[in-house]
Parts: structure tokens; C-alpha cells; sequence
């Protein structure tokens, strides 16, 4: 009605042009009227939606370049208009097999509540799904609902049943090993919640019934349905073009449901899963032997890689993502940004090999398209600790930006090899675009990189005997030990450092290759010189690494079983004929 009443003033306007001027000047009038309605239309619609929609920040990850098994992780923007919009909640049940599956959804299932309820006062609609529990919603107005919506036609062939792989997984590897069902319980207490869920009269395999009563079901507007003929017609009905996911378990029914990621995703809707509320069926004891929790990072890794992007839940709710109580993991940033010596490689594979039982874990890669760009690298934002292996990388001044407030916000920085020289070009100014940072060295790392000894000449790695006692030498064995690259030039080192590590070469001077640093922000660093690809072959390096993690983030070392020396001479020497100047 608004809309027709402004339509017909303005020909009546354009009526009353024609009585007292030119034809051309009346009609000329008559189009830009309208063309300023329609613009000032979806001015005033956009500006709506954007106020009253979902401004959501989409997570996904991309190859760096293809096969090489590396991803960036991508972040965009984009708002979703509510109407079109709605929330499944998939497998939320009231009991479960695993009684620390149970303690989860306890946790989890009042932040999926408020989740729904916002999303339900925006005008999405929210669909329950507790997949096998549809008798004890027979009489349900939210069951009926579902019911009453009539069947599309043409349907996806295959709507109704459980995806297992869509295209997009045809080359991937997935990331853990769930084919003991992924229980986590304790075994006596496993057996004891099993007896109790007999003594309940519940199936101990199977025993839920519902979806839990800490999520509420809105009578006057929900759906409640398992089927995904139903959901799919709703979805259609209701010309819902974005989907999000909540709930359990993402390696199993989140993904494979046939309401699941997979289906929505092959089907042609927009679909993301909302990846601080779900949970896996993973058991730490099962490959890749990892925490709980890093297991479910790496399902949601996996989904961003192939499925569908991710989004948290304090993108409707304000503050921070949730976390489970039981998720004290600090988060480690491995920033990676050299063509020297594959840490690119060599810090993923040590991060995934030593890092999953204690910590989260996130990389960040340079382009490969143009080596001044890291995308992603705001996740540093969020880090605890920062590792760093770059090289001679000035960068755009938002993204150099991003370290220096990391720094200055006092969290610790370790350095391996080229962070020494990790932004500063050797006398050159940095190209238009981009900024640098030379003095990095001694500000963060406390050291004074420069340049190295030749590269035929490998250095003799030794303790500094004042501090053999040091934690960060802890279980740092096979000293002395010879390293893998060349020995660079570090001294004189800050005040402030802690020496733990010379290197020596005949008729040169001993220099530092390891020690820590209190910077003047009161934030503390480490950094070695050390990291030649064969150095990650030498227990005693990955040990010290591993050591400097721990130290950084104020956690316990850990004991780390089966390190043995690895380093095969005869490669090395094969290897290092071929290593180029730094």
C-alpha cells in the first residue's frame, strides 16, 4: 500500500509537470522520480536488513595452492536476512550411551537455547531434530506442524537417507579415527552409567528418548521433525535459503544426517555450522591421539576445508565463543612466512605430532601469490602464544599492525631461525604498500642478528653450564650435538637475555643459539637460531621447541615418550649440498 500511494503521487506530480512545461523536462522528471524511489528503497531495505538481520563472520579455509595440503584460514562478511534463515538442531537427545557426552550437552545445550531464542526473535525459524525421538512428539503442535507442510516435488533423490561423502571429500583424508563409536568415558564409570540407565528402563545403547529440556521448543512456532523429506520441504516451504547447524556430534550426526551439513550443503542451500556449540564422538586413546576437544577442532577444520564455512556463537549473542569447562588448551599461533628451510612442513607436522594433547593449535601461511600477504593472520588476535618463522617479510601495515599489538599486549613470542630477520629488508626501504620492522630483532627477541658463518660449516651445538638446569633444557639430551644449518652471528645479545645454547666452528668465536628474553613490555620471548629442516629430525631440538611452548604459556612439561635421534648423517650432508644462502 505505501509503496502504490507513492507510486501514484508521484504521476499525478508528473501530470501536473505536463500542464505547465515541456514534454521532455515532464517525462525526464517522471524517470528520475522513480529511479530515486527504487534507489531510496533498497537504501532503506539494506540498511534494515543489515540492523535487524545476522551479521555473521564466515569461517573457511583454503588451499594455499593446490595439493599442497596447507590451508589459509579465510574470514568473510556477510549478512543474512532472517526471514530467509533457519536453525537446525540436530541430535540434542536427553541421554546418551557416553556418560561424558551427556556432561557436554548439559553444558552445551543452555548456550544453544539462547542462541535460538535470538535467532527466533530476529524471524528465523528453528527447526528440532532429535533424530529417532519423533513418538514422543506425536501429539506435539510443533510435531504437527512439520507433518502438515506438504512434500516438494521434485525432491533430492537421496534427501531422505544418510550421506557418508559428498564430492568435495573425494581426496580428503579424514582427520581421526572414531571407528570404536569415540566413547571417552571412563571405563568404571561407564559401566556404572549403563546400569543406571537400565535401572532408568533406557536402552544403554540407544537410550534417548527426547531432545534435552534444557533447549526450549516454541509451540507457537517451531518444527519438530527427523526426517529429511519434512525438513526439506519445510525449508522450501518457508523459501529458506540459509541453513545453520547446532548440536551433536559433528563427526557423526551434525555431518551426516540426511538435515545434516553434507545434504544442505549438495542440495544447493547456504549452510554453516555454528562451531563452538557441537561436540565429537572422539576418544583421545584413537588416532591421532589427541585431547578431546583438538579432536573436534580438527572435524571443524575438515568441514571448513570441504563442507561449508563456520561461524561462533557470539555472533548472535555478544562476548565471547563458548568453551567447554574442560577446555583449558592455550592457543598457539604458528606463523610461517620463509622458502628456506620448509617450516611450512616442519612446524605443522611437529604441531600435529607433539602439540594435540595440550594445546589448540592454529597456522598461518604466506601467500604463495604474493609473499607480503599472510591471510588469516588475524586468528593471532585471539593467541596465546605466537611461533614465528619468517623471513625478510615487510608487510601492509594492518597486518604488521597485528603483531606489534600482539607484542605490545605483553603475551610471549618464540622465534625459531629466520625470526631474527623476520621483517626487515637487508638496506633496502620497503616497497609502496608495505612496512617494516628492523628493529624486531632486539626489541622482541633480544638478539642481534648479523648475518651467518658459511654453510659447509656445520656448528657444534653446547649448554651454557651455569644453566644446564634451566626447564627449558629439560630432557634436551645428546648434548653436544651438531646442527643442521649454518651458525649465525647473534652477539652481542640484550641485558635482559638468558643464554642456554652456544654453537661453535673451528677459528670462529662461539655465538648464541638459544635464550630467553624479558622484554620492556613485560612480555617475555625465546628464540633459536636453530631450525634447519634435519634440526627437526634431532630429538633434542624438537625437544627444546616443545620445551619453549610449554615455558611460554606457563604450563608443565611434559614427558615426550619415544624421541629418538633420527638424523642420518649421510642425508644431511646430501641435503645441505643443495641449501642455498641466506
Amino acid at each position: 500500500m505505501f509503496r502504490a500511494t507513492r507510486v501514484c503521487n508521484g504521476i499525478v506530480h508528473g501530470q501536473l509537470l505536463l500542464r505547465f512545461a515541456n514534454w521532455n523536462f515532464a517525462i525526464g522528471f517522471v524517470i528520475a522520480w522513480f529511479a530515486a524511489f527504487e534507489n531510496t528503497s533498497l537504501l532503506t531495505r539494506d540498511a534494515r536488513l543489515a540492523k535487524s538481520g545476522f551479521s555473521l563472520s564466515f569461517r573457511s579455509r583454503v588451499e594455499t595452492s593446490p595439493d599442497s595440503g596447507r590451508y589459509h584460514s579465510i574470514v568473510s562478511e556477510e549478512t543474512w536476512d532472517p526471514a530467509k534463515t533457519a536453525v537446525i538442531v540436530c541430535d540434542v537427545w536427553d541421554l546418551h550411551h557416553s556418560i561424558n557426552a551427556v556432561r557436554r550437552v548439559k553444558e552445551l545445550a543452555p548456550r544453544i537455547d539462547e542462541v535460538l531464542k535470538t535467532a527466533r526473535a530476529k524471524g528465523a525459524i528453528i527447526i528440532h531434530a532429535p533424530s529417532e525421538c519423533m513418538e514422543n512428539y506425536a501429539t506435539n503442535v510443533g510435531r504437527k506442524r512439520a507433518q502438515e507442510v506438504p512434500l516438494v516435488t521434485p525432491m533430492p533423490a537421496d534427501i531422505g537417507q544418510w550421506c557418508h561423502k559428498i564430492e568435495s571429500e573425494e581426496s580428503a583424508v579424514y582427520p581421526i579415527d572414531q571407528s570404536d563409536g569415540g566413547e571417552d568415558d571412563d571405563l568404571t564409570e561407564h559401566a556404572a552409567w549403563a546400569n543406571e540407565l537400565k535401572a532408568m528402563g533406557r536402552n544403554p545403547r540407544s537410550p534417548w528418548k527426547s531432545q534435552s529440556s534444557l533447549i526450549t521448543i516454541d509451540s507457537d512456532r517451531d518444527y519438530i521433525s527427523d526426517k529429511g523429506e519434512e525438513i526439506w520441504s519445510i525449508l522450501n516451504a518457508r523459501d529458506i535459503e540459509n541453513v545453520i547447524l547446532v548440536g551433536v556430534h559433528t563427526n557423526m550426526c551434525v555431518l551426516g544426517r540426511p538435515f545434516g551439513l553434507r545434504q544442505m550443503a549438495k542440495n544447493g542451500k547456504r549452510v554453516v555450522l555454528i562451531r563452538d556449540l557441537t561436540d565429537t564422538m572422539y576418544n583421545p586413546l584413537s588416532r591421532p591421539f589427541v585431547n578431546h576437544h583438538t579432536g573436534t577442532d580438527l572435524i571443524v577444520e575438515y568441514i571448513e576445508q570441504h563442507i561449508c564455512p563456520t561461524i561462533t556463537s557470539d555472533q548472535f549473542l555478544g562476548g565471547l565463543p563458548f568453551r567447554f569447562a574442560s577446555d583449558q588448551r592455550p592457543l598457539v599461533v604458528f606463523v610461517m612466512a620463509e622458502d628456506e628451510y620448509e617450516t611450512n612442513q616442519t612446524l605443522p607436522r611437529f604441531a600435529a605430532e607433539h602439540l594435540g594433547k595440550d594445546f589448540r593449535v592454529a597456522h598461518v601461511f604466506a601467500s604463495e601469490t604474493n609473499p607480503n600477504d599472510l591471510p588469516g593472520l588475524e586468528v593471532l588476535q585471539q593467541a596465546d602464544v605466537a611461533v614465528l618463522s619468517i623471513r625478510r617479510r615487510p608487510l601492509p601495515p594492518k597486518q604488521l599492525e597485528v603483531f606489534r599489538k600482539f607484542v605490545q599486549s605483553g603475551k610471549p613470542v618464540i622465534g625459531i631461525r629466520t625470526a631474527s630477520h623476520a621483517f626487515s629488508l637487508r638496506d633496502a626501504a620497503p616497497p609502496t604498500g608495505l612496512e617494516s620492522w628492523p628493529e624486531f630483532d632486539v626489541q622482541v627477541l633480544g638478539g642481534n642478528y648479523s648475518g651467518h658463518h658459511g654453510n659447509e660449516l656445520l656448528p657444534s651445538i653446547q649448554v651454557i653450564a651455569e644453566n644446564q638446569n634451566d626447564r627449558l633444557l629439560s630432557g634436551v639430551e645428546s648434548v653436544p650435538f651438531q646442527s643442521g644449518g649454518s651458525l649465525y652471528k647473534t652477539s652481542p645479545l640484550a641485558k635482559s637475555t638468558n643464554q642456554l645454547l652456544v654453537g661453535s666452528i673451528p677459528g670462529e668465536k662461539s655465538e648464541p643459539v638459544a635464550w630467553t628474553f624479558k622484554r620492556a613490555d613485560g612480555g617475555k620471548s625465546f628464540y633459536t637460531s636453530l631450525g634447519h629442516k634435519l634440526d627437526f629430525e634431532n630429538p633434542a631440538f624438537v625437544r627444546l621447541l616443545l620445551n619453549s611452548i610449554y615455558w611460554a604459556s606457563e604450563k608443565e612439561t611434559k614427558e615426550i615418550p619415544n624421541l629418538k635421534n633420527s638424523l642420518d648423517r649421510s642425508r644431511l650432508e646430501n641435503d645441505l649440498q643443495g641449501t642455498s644462502k641466506r
